[in-house]
């Protein structure tokens, strides 16, 4: 399949929604019937804070979700509960200019709209789109700090380990984010949808291979990356090369993971790294659907 099919048939997959936590603080805050203002960014010019669909909730005692924090912030959240306070339900826009009109030198300008939280606003609440769809093996250290920071992306994973024991019974995670115990585990990678990000982290070499042989031999991920040293890449290639897998495939195998110039091997570090090298990868796929859908 051409790069901008695949690209396109990712992008109206029903695998490229996340969940969205401050929508389902929403429905929770409607059911308990807490009143309360939502505050969107309804469109944004030059530097701002936000772009623009960001949203907010206002409760007269808590405030969900960030518009971009600092002075813009501070008074979109007087204005909601200016509005709570009188039982104000119609929306209201309102543009700013954020330097003459708070000071601030983002220079950009934005119109923000207000307006009560209701069943019908949640109903033209857009789905999330998802950032990249992860098929992550391993349930390690490692594996589970990069959950913990994926819990707060909007993506789809797919977490994997062969091991009843081996996902730490004390981490919770938001519904985006599945645990899925499988043997053979590299059986499961056929089921990823195509386009899939991969990462293989597992507490064995041997299991590591069978896992990244399944992904090359598939040749439509979307980032295949290989917990490891130089030297480790070395082997592995040199043993893929002898079964056939093609030079191209090889090429796009990322070991060692994460973006480089961060040092350290603790687990929350090397977690910080590849999730950052995930959302470059991601920035990477996206621009270049945006370029091949413009000149298909």
């Amino acid at each position: 399949m051409p790069a901008a099919s695949l690209a396109v048939t990712e992008l109206h997959s029903t695998d490229s929604w996340a969940h969205d936590p401050l929508r389902a603080t929403a429905e929770a805050w409607l059911a308990a019937g807490r009143a309360a203002q939502l505050v969107q960014v309804l469109s944004s010019r030059g530097s701002v804070p936000r772009e623009a669909g960001t949203r907010m909730l206002v409760a007269a005692d808590a405030v969900a979700g960030t518009i971009g924090g600092g002075h813009l912030e501070w008074q979109a959240i007087a204005h909601a509960r200016e509005r709570l306070h009188g039982g104000l339900a119609e929306p209201d826009d309102r543009h700013i200019v954020l330097g003459p009109t708070l000071g601030q030198c983002c220079g950009g300008a934005l119109t923000l709209r207000t307006e009560a939280l209701t069943p019908h606003s949640l109903e033209r609440w857009p789905a999330t789109a998802a950032r990249f769809w992860l098929q992550m093996h391993g349930a390690g250290h490692v594996g589970s700090a990069i959950a913990s920071l994926l819990a707060g992306i909007a993506c789809r994973v797919q977490w994997v380990d062969e091991r009843d024991d081996a996902f730490a019974s004390e981490l919770a995670l938001p519904p985006h984010i599945e645990r899925l115990c499988i043997e053979p585990a590299a059986a499961e990678v056929a089921q990823a949808p195509a386009g899939a990000y991969f990462l293989v982290l597992t507490h064995s070499h041997a299991l590591d291979e069978r896992i990244t042989d399944a992904v090359l031999r598939r040749g439509d991920f979307g980032y295949l990356g290989l917990i490891g040293s130089s030297s480790k890449r070395a082997r592995f290639v040199h043993r893929f090369e002898q079964r056939g897998i093609r030079a191209q495939d090889l090429a796009r195998l990322t070991c060692p993971i994460g973006v480089a110039g961060v040092a350290g091997k603790e687990p929350e570090v090397i977690a910080v790294a590849v999730v950052a090298q995930l959302l470059q990868a991601s920035a990477s796929r996206s621009s270049a659907v945006i370029s091949s859908t413009r000149t298909v």
